[in-house]
């Protein structure tokens, strides 16, 4: 018997409702005290080494669904009280928020997780935790900038930015956050002005994923560009000689250190409201909380765990220290739709 089921959810299967779960053991509500189901919007390698120790650790198998966070939100609701769905995993706080708003998830007590994890990465009545961080930060050219020149998220709507800033679009849930950060620490009037003189300031108009912002920065069209930390790390970390010669000029920086601290984010889960295997999938959260999984985390990802202590990746740890934001990130969430009415009327692409 293999440790996890997975395969990937079209929009035409999960819109007809034509999955075949009897396929993958998903089918009916009845209990499976050896299983637990995810359906995760996390689509990274590193999740697949969570689950094999957790599995070895537990006995536990586990079941995984992957799609979309609107993919995955939409099938769970079609699914309503007979889902089999344990456990709820996506990246973003933004993401986690609509999904507890959309009856997702069911509060969760857990002392462990309490202990463990700090309380501004998780939602105030536990229906979802934060299990990793990320910082999005600015990735400047060093032959066209100085760290001097840099201070924080706010000074990036300045007119000396004009031209020369990378970001992606609207509709990434990143830069909604970024901008709910804002709308959190100075209201909606202050963060509209910031974010339309943001856009003033784009060296083109935006396309593409973070990445794509990093080797538009090195192809020199931009001077600054803004990124998750680790998509930068991953491209310093990686495998491609080249894209790591050319992304020698770059640096990572940390804004607002002299005030509120950077921006950060989770990726996170909760155990769904309608859970057949409520116990596996509180011991499935739990562990995600322990030092091994907080350690993939960020060795096989280049992510920042949550937990205090735990070993953080050589690449992320050789940009040192810094001061984080410490608003709850729920507050990210909960600011979202006013970030996304902002950017509407901004014309931000």
């Amino acid at each position: 018997m293999t440790a996890r089921t997975s395969f990937h959810l079209s929009r035409r299967q999960f819109a007809a409702g034509t999955m075949a779960l009897a396929g993958l053991g998903l089918a009916g509500k009845a209990k499976a005290a050896g299983e637990v189901n995810l359906y995760s919007a996390r689509h990274y390698p590193a999740d697949e080494i969570l689950f094999e120790l957790f599995t070895k650790e537990t006995g536990i198998k586990v079941n995984k669904i992957q799609g979309t966070a609107e993919e995955l939100m939409e099938r769970v609701k079609l699914e309503g009280s007979s889902s089999p769905c344990d456990i709820f995993v996506t990246v973003d706080a933004g993401n986690l928020w609509r999904a507890q708003e959309a009856g997702v998830f069911q509060p969760t007590k857990s002392a462990f997780l309490d202990e463990h994890v700090p309380a501004q990465y998780h939602e105030p009545e536990g229906h979802w935790f934060g299990f990793s961080t990320r910082a999005r930060v600015i990735v400047y050219d060093k032959t066209k900038v100085k760290p001097e020149d840099l201070s924080t998220y706010e000074d990036l709507a300045d007119p000396k930015w004009k031209g020369r800033i990378l970001i992606r679009s609207s509709g990434n849930i990143y830069n909604q956050s970024l901008l709910a950060s804002l709308v959190e620490h100075h209201g909606e009037a202050e963060a509209e002005a910031w974010a339309k003189g943001l856009v003033a300031n784009f060296a083109r108009k935006p396309e593409g994923g973070d990445t794509d912002q990093i080797k538009a920065l090195i192809a020199g069209q931009g001077d600054i560009c803004i990124s998750n930390t680790y998509y930068f790390a991953r491209i310093l970390g990686g495998d491609d000689a080249e894209l790591k010669k050319q992304a020698e000029n770059l640096a990572v920086f940390f804004p607002n250190q002299q005030d509120r601290g950077t921006h950060v984010n989770v990726s996170g889960a909760g155990v769904a409201a309608h859970a057949p295997n409520r116990d596996n999938a509180v011991a499935f959260l739990e562990f995600m909380a322990k030092p091994e999984a907080q350690e993939i985390f960020s060795g096989a990802n280049y992510e920042y765990p949550v937990v205090e202590g735990s070993k953080v990746s050589d690449v992320v740890a050789a940009w040192g220290e810094f001061k984080r934001d410490e608003v709850n990130v729920a507050a990210l969430g909960r600011n979202n739709p006013i970030a996304v009415k902002i950017m509407d009327r901004v014309g931000w692409p």
